[in-house]
């Protein structure tokens, strides 16, 4: 039976920029391959790198933040499913969607715990090593109570799925564990070989700050990496490069400053080795993935491939001080034993956790139980009702509250 789905996006998708719009755009289509109608509605501003939706025969809507206005929009609208792309969109529009909406399926993706992903930053800044107890922040509470409102909640990693069970005590019932999507048919056929490949590469959007923060950390850690290979050069690609990161720039060291590319792939596939030294963040890593789809092997630290493996062997080299990461570098960009062997890891991870048909069908099956159970499945989280009973009440008021601010203003 067709379905009519919104999804209430945090930014317009951007799947040349980040991970997080490769991501959403698999979600999307994932409900369109079904032959469900779909819509994508934000309150964001339209971006340079923004994907034309309609070219997948998606809708789009651009809705207003604290504004009735939503609430006869969803309700012509009508939908079976509603999605929010991150907790922040599901305080803003959940309890509109509970009022106008009763009967939709509530599916919150959350790309990765934004908690988790601020907690390690702190720890970071502070210059000390992350605890547990970091997550007792106020925004793990609202995080984790926008998962117990939802009737589903999308988690990318492993990890997060084992942090939510043991540590926030929330229901798995409520989760479902959704890493990247990779359609292994299109795969590459033909890939440069070790002596065709030359010099390092990474990627990432600057405005992502873990990004932003292995960018500097290279820094440390590339003239290491010069001493040893003299001729060797480090690429930096990514979207939205800041004046802070154009002037890294510095070609007699090797340390170029790419920005935009064009083709990720084809970037990454001309490159030896993929450099990924992230020192915090959560989730799985789009270009460690990107890297492996590539067959380019790696080198990150226990954060970089956090979630990604289970018990399989890492397509390259884990390091986590500037010395052994440089040094891990060097060797995977010299022993051609070592990286054709990171290279076959590389297409047995895709196979194992990665299949794009296995996982869609997965999502679809669950959400479809759901829709087809949804009183009984929310019978069973009590606490979750008892959170939109309570907490949604106050931001309801604030949202009403800030609308009749916006009109008085107005006049």
């Amino acid at each position: 039976m067709s379905k009519r789905v919104l999804v209430i996006g945090y930014v317009w998708p951007e799947p040349n920029s980040s991970a997080a719009g490769t991501h959403m755009m698999s979600l999307l289509k994932t409900f369109r391959n079904q032959n469900w109608q779909v819509e994508f509605a934000t309150p964001s501003q339209q971006t340079e790198h923004m994907v034309d939706l309609n070219d997948f025969g998606i809708s789009s809507k651009k809705i207003a933040l604290n504004c009735s206005s939503f609430d006869d929009y969803i309700t012509n609208y009508n939908p079976d499913i509603v999605m929010f792309d991150r907790f922040m969109m599901e305080e803003q529009f959940g309890w509109r969607v509970d009022k106008f909406a009763p009967n939709a399926v509530k599916i919150l993706d959350t790309e990765d715990l934004q908690c988790l992903r601020q907690a390690r930053h702190t720890a970071h800044k502070g210059k000390r090593d992350f605890t547990l107890a970091d997550l007792q922040s106020d925004i793990a509470k609202r995080e984790i109570a926008a998962i117990l409102r939802c009737d589903l909640s999308l988690i990318i990693s492993s990890y997060e799925m084992s942090l939510l069970e043991s540590h926030f005590k929330v229901d798995l019932n409520l989760c479902h564990h959704l890493p990247f999507m990779v359609n292994l048919e299109n795969l590459p056929k033909s890939l440069p070989e070790f002596e065709q490949r030359a010099h390092f590469m990474t990627i990432g959007n600057f405005r992502h700050a873990p990004n932003w923060d292995a960018v500097l950390y290279l820094q440390e850690i590339w003239p290491l990496i010069k001493k040893q290979l003299p001729e060797a050069e480090l690429h930096i690609y990514g979207s939205y490069p800041p004046p802070k990161a154009t002037a890294l720039h510095n070609p007699k060291a090797g340390f170029l400053i790419k920005g935009w590319a064009e083709d990720a792939n084809k970037v990454m596939q001309n490159a030896r080795v993929c450099l990924a030294p992230l020192r915090f963040g959560a989730g799985i890593k789009g270009k460690l993935l990107e890297a492996m789809i590539n067959q380019t092997p790696s080198v990150t630290t226990d954060i970089g491939a956090e979630g990604m493996t289970e018990d399989h062997a890492w397509p390259g080299l884990i390091a986590n001080s500037a010395q052994t990461f440089a040094d891990a570098a060097v060797k995977l960009y010299q022993d051609k034993k070592l990286y054709e062997e990171s290279k076959n890891a590389s297409e047995a991870l895709l196979r194992s956790f990665y299949n794009q048909q296995e996982l869609e069908a997965s999502l679809v099956k669950r959400v479809v139980d759901i829709a087809d159970n949804l009183e009984a499945h929310r019978m069973q989280n009590f606490m979750g009702q008892m959170l939109k009973h309570h907490t949604m009440k106050s931001t309801q008021y604030m949202a009403q509250w800030i609308e009749a601010k916006n009109k008085n203003n107005s006049q």
